[in-house]
């Protein structure tokens, strides 16, 4: 809607309008069976062509099925595998991709670009596509199961820049999210975790009944890499993220309840940036924030110790020394600058329900960081077979037992 206004001698000008926000979130099985046209959505034209970006590694294991299914249905393809890790999800893998959009020669309307990869490759490939003529159509194919319940299926876009994880990004939706389960039955265990990590996360803010399962299935899952079960957890997991990022696509409401466990994490996770999965810190910081809230009586200890027994109990890491009180507050400190000026941190008030809290204290963050690692090391003499991240070989590396 246009309006204006005469001021004097002067004219406004006022533009208000709004933008549809629309897009499917699909779940698929055997994706590369030539039978299923699931990656041939979008786009019209007689002659059908598409750019696939292939995180490296999966294109080691289905370069074959690729080049398969797109020969067999006629499409001119062109396939780039690339390295995509969080140390380099930088500018320059957005200029390599770029680059390798327009020697293609892409037309921004009806050649989705498709994404297949972690959630690194498919946050910077989407950032590229939003960008790219001021806009590609991006179809994401999450092959970890961080992507599958996180990256891949939210609006948001990024790559890492000057040490600072995520600072330069877009917000822009895809074309659709395309998931599929077998891409986890060859994950290595440890990136399991890592997506568990977010699942984790959900489950303490928004859903006591996903919890649950976790406490009583999240294990067996797990170790079966959530073939032939774990569905619900899936399933919770996914409904869930979208129920709590719809009403705020764009975050114009700086209180998000899905900020829970990256108040302190983000600082740890670049500082370790060799050493951290994104889900471990995500996780170390849920664990860590657990034991905040315990201590400023907003959640009894009983709470306190199921949630961090459970955590452990699936093999999820609680603790990890270098998140001492001094990087809590810098960490925090960086936050509440992203926050427009006020701390705005999660806290649960219950399994599944949150309070934002805008006054914590240094003094207060000394005080949790030293409960917090002695309750770790107290859970792991008491439990000396349990898989986690606070045993004594692995507390200098804050690394947690069982990957692979």
């Amino acid at each position: 809607m246009l309006s204006t206004r005469n001021n004097d001698n002067h004219r406004t000008w006022a533009l208000t309008t709004s933008r549809v926000i629309s897009y499917e979130v699909m779940e698929t099985s055997n994706i590369f069976d030539p039978a299923n046209t699931s990656l041939l959505i979008g786009g019209s034209g007689a002659q059908k062509r598409r750019i696939i970006v292939v995180d490296e590694v999966v294109h080691k294991d289905w370069a074959d099925q690729i080049d398969a299914y797109f020969t067999h249905h006629k499409v001119d393809y062109r396939v780039l595998p690339v390295q995509a890790t969080e140390k380099n999800k930088s500018f320059e893998l957005f200029f390599q991709i770029a680059r390798e959009f327009d020697a293609f020669r892409l037309d921004r309307r009806n050649e989705p670009v498709i994404a297949i990869g972690g959630g690194v490759l498919t946050d910077v490939v989407s950032m590229v596509a939003s960008c790219y003529r001021r806009g590609t159509p991006c179809i994401r194919v999450p092959t970890t199961l961080m992507g599958y319940v996180d990256a891949a299926i939210g609006i948001k876009t990024a790559v890492n820049f000057d040490s600072n994880k995520n600072r330069i990004g877009t917000f822009e939706a895809p074309f659709a999210c395309v998931l599929d389960r077998s891409f986890l039955r060859t994950l290595p265990m440890r990136h399991i975790l890592n997506g568990v990590g977010e699942i984790a996360k959900l489950a303490l803010i928004h859903d006591f009944d996903l919890f649950e399962l976790l406490e009583t299935e999240g294990k067996h899952a797990v170790t079966n890499r959530f073939q032939g079960c774990g569905e619900e957890i899936l399933r919770r997991a996914i409904h869930g993220m979208l129920e709590e990022l719809e009403p705020n696509l764009f975050e114009d409401n700086l209180e998000r309840a899905v900020d829970y466990g990256h108040t302190f994490s983000p600082l740890l996770e670049m500082r370790d940036i060799d050493g951290l999965l994104h889900g471990e810190a995500v996780a170390i910081d849920c664990a860590f924030s657990a034991v905040l809230a315990q201590q400023r009586g907003m959640i009894p200890s009983f709470t306190c110790n199921r949630v961090l027994q459970t955590m452990a109990g699936i093999g999820l890491p609680i603790y990890h020394p270098q998140l001492d009180a001094e990087m809590c507050w810098h960490s925090l400190e960086e936050r509440t600058a992203h926050r427009a000026g006020r701390q705005r941190v999660p806290l649960m008030n219950d399994i599944g329900r949150v309070s934002f809290v805008h006054d914590i204290t240094r003094a207060e963050l000394e005080r949790a960081v030293h409960v917090w690692t002695e309750r770790c090391h107290h859970l792991n003499a008491a439990r000396p077979t349990m898989e986690v991240a606070v045993d004594s070989r692995h507390l200098a590396a804050g690394h947690m037992l069982g990957g692979e």
